[in-house]
C-alpha cells in the first residue's frame, strides 16, 4: 500500500521547509534508512530518512521550493501503483490541516509577544517542547544531558524525550548556555510547551519564564533569580546519567532504566559498580535485583506498611487511552479452538535442522495467520466511522511486552514472506522495543494483531483490539496431554488460541470460517511452503 510522506517537523520552531536537494527521484528503488532529500529548516539543512520501503512514485515538493509542515513531500509505494486517489483524499482533510497549523504556529505567537512586550536580550532563544511523532501531544523528560549553566554547543543532545511511541534523543540548534529547564525528569508538557532556554552566561530570564506562563498555564513560575539558578538549580538525578568520573567509568556514559534507579537508591547501591545487561550495557531492574551485598547475619521481620508510587509514562498512559476506546466502543465476542500441534512440532524440527536456520512456533502461527487472512478479507478489515476497509494488504501487528508496557511493531506484507523472514524480522522488532529503538513507522499500519503468551505457560487468554483493526488472536501455550485420535487415547500435543471480533464487522459465522482456515495451515504446515 502506497504511503505518504509529508514535510516532517525537524525542530522545535520549524513551520515549513525548503527542499535543498533530492538524492532520490521518481522510479527509484527505497530502502528503509535511506536518505530521501535534504531539507532546509529555520535552523539547518538537515538530511531526512526514509522510514518506509517500496518505489518512490511521487515528488510534491522540489528542489527549491517550500511547503508547511505536514503538506505532502513524497509517495512511497509498490512499482506501478496507483497513489493518484491518496492525493485527492488529502483535500478532504484540508480543515484538519489547517488547524494543526494553526495549533503549530501558536508557539510562535507567545514567543513574538515576549518579544513585544519584554523584548528578548540578544542571543537568548527560547527551546519548546518538539513534536517527535506525527501522533506526539506531550512529551515526558527521560533524561537531561545538560544542567543549568552548562554550556551548550549546536548539535550537542539536550534531553531524551519520551513520547508516546518512543523515546528519542532531541538535540540543541542553539548554542550558549542552559539558563533555565522548565522540566524536571519524568515531568510532561504538551508540545509547544516551554522546555528550557538558552543564552549567554548569567542573563536574566525570569521575564521570559512569567510571560510564557502567562500564555502557557502548564509552565511554573520561576521564583529564584537566574543568577542564582545557574549556580544552584540542580535536575532531579535521572534514567540515562552522565557520569565524569573518569575513574569508575571511563567517561562513558551510563545507562540506567528509571526502575532500576529508583531500586538501586532504596538499596544504596552504587550503580558505578553495575555491569548493566540491557541494550548499551544499560542496567535494568534485574540487575538491581541480582546485585550481591553479602549475606546478613541475622534476618530481622521488618513488620512496616509500604509502597511505592510510580507516575504514569507516556506509553502506559497512551497504552490506557486506546485500550479503554477499544474495549467500550468496540462490541468484542471470542471464538475459542484448540489445535492438534503434532505436525507443527515436527515440521519446526525438520525445519530447524537447515543450518544456520532457526524459527519459533510464534512464527509458524504468524506465517499461517498472514495466508488465511489473504484468504479471509472480512476479518482482514477495519472500522471507521464512515465505513468499513477490507484490507487487500496483510500488516501484521506482533504484541511486544516491554518495560513500560506493551507495543505492537508491524510486520509488513506478512503473507510475502518466508518462515526465516517472518522469524528475522520478530527478533529484531523485539530488540528494538526492549531499547525503544522501535520508530513510528515501525508501528502504523496494522490490520491485523498477534499476542502471543505461550512462553510463559498461558494456556489461554483474551485480548482487547488493537483498534481501527476488527480482530486480535490470543495464541497460548503447547500442552502435552491424553487426547483420543481413532479411538485411541495417545499422548497428544495441543495449543489453545482465541479470536476477539469486532461484532460491527465479523459476526460469528465470518471468525468461525477464518479459524477453520487457520487450522488447515496450523496443523499442516507443509502447505505454506506451497
Amino acid at each position: 500500500m502506497a504511503e505518504l510522506i509529508k514535510m516532517p517537523r525537524l525542530s522545535d520552531t520549524m513551520e515549513e521547509g525548503t527542499v535543498a536537494s533530492w538524492l532520490k527521484k521518481v522510479g527509484d528503488k527505497i530502502e528503509e534508512g535511506d536518505i530521501l532529500a535534504e531539507i532546509e529548516t529555520d535552523k539547518a539543512t538537515m538530511e531526512f530518512e526514509s522510514f518506509y520501503e517500496g518505489t518512490l512514485l511521487y515528488i510534491g515538493v522540489q528542489v527549491g521550493e517550500t511547503t508547511n509542515v505536514d503538506d505532502p513531500l513524497a509517495i512511497i509505494g509498490q512499482p506501478d501503483e496507483d497513489y493518484k486517489s491518496l492525493l485527492s483524499s488529502l483535500n478532504d482533510s484540508s480543515t484538519n490541516v489547517e488547524v494543526k497549523k494553526e495549533n503549530t504556529n501558536k508557539v510562535e505567537e507567545i514567543k513574538k509577544d515576549i518579544v513585544t512586550n519584554n523584548s528578548i536580550p540578544d542571543g537568548v532563544t527560547v527551546v519548546t517542547m518538539p513534536r517527535l511523532s506525527d501522533t506526539m501531544e506531550e512529551g515526558t523528560v527521560a533524561t537531561w544531558l545538560k544542567k543549568v549553566g552548562d554550556n551548550v554547543d549546536e548539535g550537542d543532545i539536550l534531553a531524551e524525550i519520551e513520547t508516546d511511541k518512543a523515546t528519542m534523543e532531541f538535540e540543541s540548534f542553539q548554542s550558549g548556555f542552559l539558563l533555565y529547564i522548565g522540566l524536571q525528569v519524568g515531568e510532561s508538557a504538551k508540545v509547544d510547551d516551554l522546555l528550557a532556554i538558552i543564552g549567554p552566561k548569567g542573563v536574566s530570564v525570569n521575564h521570559l519564564v512569567d510571560n510564557f506562563g502567562k500564555n502557557n498555564s502548564s509552565v511554573d513560575k520561576i521564583e529564584e533569580p537566574v543568577s542564582e539558578v545557574v549556580e544552584t538549580k540542580q535536575i532531579v538525578e535521572s534514567p540515562t546519567v552522565v557520569v565524569e568520573n573518569k575513574e569508575t567509568v571511563n567517561n562513558k556514559r551510563l545507562f540506567i532504566s528509571p526502575l532500576a534507579k529508583k531500586l538501586a537508591l532504596e538499596k544504596n547501591i552504587n550503580i558505578n559498580t553495575i555491569s548493566g545487561s540491557g541494550e548499551n550495557g544499560r542496567i535494568i531492574k534485574i540487575d538491581i535485583e541480582n546485585y550481591k551485598t553479602g549475606t546478613p547475619s541475622s534476618v530481622t521481620l521488618d513488620l512496616n506498611e509500604s509502597f511505592e508510587e510510580v507516575n504514569h509514562s507516556q506509553m502506559r498512559k497512551t497504552i490506557a487511552k486506546r485500550l479503554g476506546q477499544s474495549k467500550f466502543s468496540a462490541p468484542h465476542y471470542y471464538l475459542s479452538v484448540e489445535f492438534d500441534m503434532s505436525n507443527a512440532i515436527s515440521f519446526r524440527n525438520q525445519y530447524n535442522s537447515i543450518p544456520d536456520t532457526k524459527i519459533s512456533f510464534n512464527d509458524i502461527i504468524v506465517k499461517a495467520t498472514s495466508m488465511a487472512l489473504s484468504i479471509s478479507p472480512s476479518v482482514n478489515s477495519q472500522w471507521f466511522e464512515d465505513k468499513v476497509r477490507y484490507n487487500k494488504h496483510v500488516h501484521i501487528g506482533v504484541a511486544v511486552g516491554v518495560e513500560d508496557g506493551l507495543v505492537v511493531p508491524v510486520l509488513k506484507f506478512a503473507n510475502q514472506l518466508n518462515l526465516s523472514e517472518i522469524g528475522g524480522k520478530v527478533k529484531d522488532f523485539a530488540i528494538k522495543a526492549k531499547s525503544k529503538k522501535l520508530t513510528p513507522q515501525e508501528m502504523e499500519g496494522s490490520t491485523f494483531t498477534i499476542s502471543n503468551l505461550g512462553m510463559f505457560d498461558i494456556e489461554s487468554f483474551t485480548s482487547i483490539i488493537n483498534l481501527p483493526n476488527s480482530a486480535i488472536l490470543s495464541v497460548g501455550s503447547i500442552i502435552e496431554k491424553p487426547v483420543v485420535k481413532n479411538g485411541d487415547i495417545v499422548v497428544g500435543n495441543t495449543m489453545k488460541l482465541t479470536l476477539a471480533c469486532d461484532h460491527r464487522v465479523i459476526d460469528g459465522l465470518t471468525g468461525a470460517k477464518f479459524l477453520q482456515t487457520l487450522r488447515g495451515f496450523v496443523e499442516n504446515p507443509v502447505t505454506m511452503l506451497a
